[in-house]
C-alpha cells in the first residue's frame, strides 16, 4: 500500500475552510482533475457518496464514499477509481493564522506490476503528491479570495 500527503496553511478559520471543502458544487474550481459531479448520494459529508468525472484522458470516474466525519476535524473516504482504492484523509487543524489543511491517501494499485518497489515511488506516488499539492494550492486561493472577485 502506497501513502501520500501534502498540507498547506490557510488564512481562515477551519470552519470556513471546512465549509468550502464539503461544498460539492465549488470543487471543480479545485480538485485536481475534477471535471463535474455526477451524484450526491446521503448526507454529505457526514455520510453518503460522491460520484465524479474527471477530466478527458484523467482518473475516470471517481467514487468516494464516507467512512468517518467529525465536524471542525475532518473527514475520511474511501476513494476508487478505474486504477486505485484508497483511503482519504482531510484534516482541519487550527493555528494562529488560520488552520492548516492536510490531505493524506493511502492506495493500492489495482494492476499490480513485479516492479512495483520502483514503479510506485516513481510514477505514482510522485505524481499522486503532486496532485494533492495542486488541489490544496487551489483550494487556498478559492479560500482566500473575496466573495466579490469571485
Amino acid at each position: 500500500m502506497g501513502r501520500t500527503k501534502a498540507s498547506i496553511e490557510v488564512a481562515a478559520l477551519a470552519s470556513a475552510a471546512e465549509e468550502l471543502w464539503y461544498d460539492t458544487r465549488r470543487w471543480p474550481t479545485f480538485v485536481d482533475g475534477l471535471q463535474h459531479v455526477a451524484k450526491v448520494d446521503g448526507d454529505w459529508p457526514q455520510e453518503g457518496r460522491v460520484v465524479w468525472d474527471a477530466k478527458p484522458g484523467g482518473r475516470g470516474r471517481v467514487v468516494e464514499r464516507v467512512i468517518a466525519h467529525e465536524a471542525r476535524s475532518g473527514q475520511t473516504v474511501a476513494v476508487e477509481d478505474e486504477t486505485m482504492r484508497g483511503t482519504q484523509r482531510v484534516l482541519f487543524e487550527p493555528t494562529d493564522r488560520g488552520c492548516r489543511v492536510t490531505l493524506a491517501l493511502e492506495y493500492d494499485v489495482k494492476r499490480q506490476r513485479p516492479v512495483m518497489w520502483l514503479v510506485d515511488p516513481l510514477f505514482i506516488r510522485r505524481p499522486m503528491t503532486d496532485s494533492l499539492k495542486r488541489t490544496l494550492a487551489r483550494f487556498r486561493r478559492e479560500l482566500e479570495t473575496p466573495d466579490d472577485l469571485l
